[in-house]
């Protein structure tokens, strides 16, 4: 397939990269200064900002499916993540690329009780702006008419962990879970070659 994959250069992004590549996929890689990400290899890496429709549009021409784990931490939460969502929609549905994964974040998916794990009592919340951000733009998400999936961690990422090919569907967040990188990425990839989920959340662990 050809799968165009913006913020490609991230923890997640670049991870992404590398499992869809190993599988044989044609992979775009969009960054905001490929200078910077010579690490990024065997993908065709072009400069983009996920922001804006006209990037996005240009950089899906011809693709078959999305992935978006971008972030910008320079700007404010709520401005990055409704934008970039606004923007995905917009710009992939001009290059006619109908199918959007986006790397989310497991504080605003359901908990065990069934409010946002963010909301639970005990979860902590010092990134809170950052949750409600990412909150924002899944809103955006859902009023779009693309074939969207937005998949998070159950808990969080165990950032030095290796690749094992291993994960489950979990039913509901948990602030205790925790997957690596490139087993995230290798659902995220089971997902883009057998659809399963669409326009839902998902966790995984």
């Amino acid at each position: 397939m050809n799968i165009v994959v913006f913020g490609a250069g991230g923890r997640a992004g670049r991870r992404a990269v590398s499992e869809a590549l190993r599988r044989g996929h044609q992979v775009t890689a969009v960054v905001r200064d490929p200078a910077r990400h010579s690490q990024v290899r065997d993908a065709s890496v072009i400069a983009g900002d996920v922001t804006s429709a006209a990037d996005v549009e240009r950089a899906a021409a011809g693709q078959e499916v999305a992935i978006s784990a971008a972030a910008d931490l320079s700007v404010p939460a709520h401005e990055f993540f409704t934008a970039s969502s606004r923007a995905l929609a917009a710009g992939l549905a001009k290059a006619g690329v109908g199918r959007l994964v986006v790397v989310g974040l497991a504080s605003v998916l359901p908990g065990a009780s069934g409010s946002a794990l963010m909301d639970e009592p005990g979860y902590p919340n010092e990134y809170r702006s950052f949750s409600l951000g990412h909150a924002a733009g899944l809103d955006e998400l859902r009023t779009c008419g693309l074939d969207w999936v937005y998949m998070a961690p159950a808990g969080d990422f165990d950032h030095e962990g290796p690749r094992t090919g291993r994960y489950r569907i979990a039913e509901h967040g948990d602030a205790n879970s925790r997957i690596t990188y490139p087993d995230f990425a290798v659902a995220l990839l089971d997902e883009i070659e057998k659809p399963r989920h669409h326009r839902s959340t998902v966790s995984v662990r």
